[in-house]
């Protein structure tokens, strides 16, 4: 069965994250020092849905140190680029009319994301873990918007930069392409599903 709909991750598919760079250089530290020093599990439930912002800041280092909020937020939202080629590729996919839905890990500052790059305008926001209560790689993160969709997992094609993610994708039955920023490989998986 070919592909009809493509469910795209967002960091590191489709953006750069500022999560490896821009968040450790706020703080002034190494991305080793920032492991160290942040909350274990702060910034999953953030992911999650399960705590505000306000409650992240209060929790996000282990010693409960404060910051500047704004500032911060200000700062990620800096580093959200889009990959190279990848603008132009969904860009052609959405000429083409071809249904395309974020399936993403990520807290509501996906929207300072989808604003400052314009996403919206090619895909959709629909599955982002914040709003839908459900992390990759559960399965539920993929049967999930599957159903919501109408349609079978098969008709999804899943393209995510993390492997693992990957696998529980094409273990519930849904094609998955592991995207490491080669968009001619991807453009040749797209021409094998007939989306392209």
């Amino acid at each position: 069965m070919s592909a009809r709909i493509i469910l795209w991750d967002l960091m590191d598919t489709l953006v750069s994250d500022p999560f490896f760079r821009h968040m450790p250089e706020f703080f002034g530290l190494t991305l080793e020092e920032l492991m160290e020093q942040k909350h274990p599990t702060a910034w999953v439930e953030f992911e999650l849905g399960e705590i505000t912002e306000a409650e992240l800041a209060a929790k996000f280092f282990r010693d409960g140190r404060s910051f500047d909020l704004a500032a911060f937020k200000q700062h990620i939202a800096s580093g959200y680029e889009w990959l190279d080629g990848m603008r132009e590729l969904v860009r052609e996919l959405h000429a083409r009319e071809v249904p395309m839905h974020l399936l993403s890990n990520y807290p509501p500052w996906y929207t300072l994301c989808t604003k400052r790059l314009d996403i919206t305008r090619y895909v959709a926001p629909t599955f982002v873990s914040c709003n839908t209560k459900v992390r990759k790689p559960d399965a539920a993160a993929y049967l999930g918007p599957a159903r919501a969709l109408g349609v079978a997992p098969e008709v999804c094609l899943f393209v995510d930069d993390r492997e693992k993610n990957c696998s529980a994708a094409r273990a519930v039955g849904m094609p998955a392409f592991r995207f490491q920023r080669d968009v001619p490989a991807l453009r040749r998986e797209l021409v094998e599903h007939g989306l392209l």
